[in-house]
């Protein structure tokens, strides 16, 4: 689920509870800036869910060139 960080502020008790149960994505300005996630949600099984995003052909190499290029403005 995905909410604006007014949204948050002004419901926060509601995503809290939410959050137990599903991530919350927090927007500001439409950019996505934060995730509320359960403290027992695994490390594991998020990382699980990326995979299959990126094709087989892409190496870690390629990938961590293309993370480093977006995170700092250069695509």
């Amino acid at each position: 689920m995905t909410i604006t960080a007014t949204e948050l502020k002004e419901n926060l008790g509601r995503y809290l509870e939410l959050a137990s149960t599903e991530d919350i994505i927090v927007s500001k300005h439409g950019v996505p800036v934060a995730r509320l996630t359960a403290p027992g949600s695994s490390r594991v099984e998020r990382m699980r869910s990326l995979f299959g995003i990126l094709p087989s052909s892409v190496s870690v190499e390629d990938a961590r060139a293309i993370r480093g290029e977006e995170k700092w403005g250069l695509s």
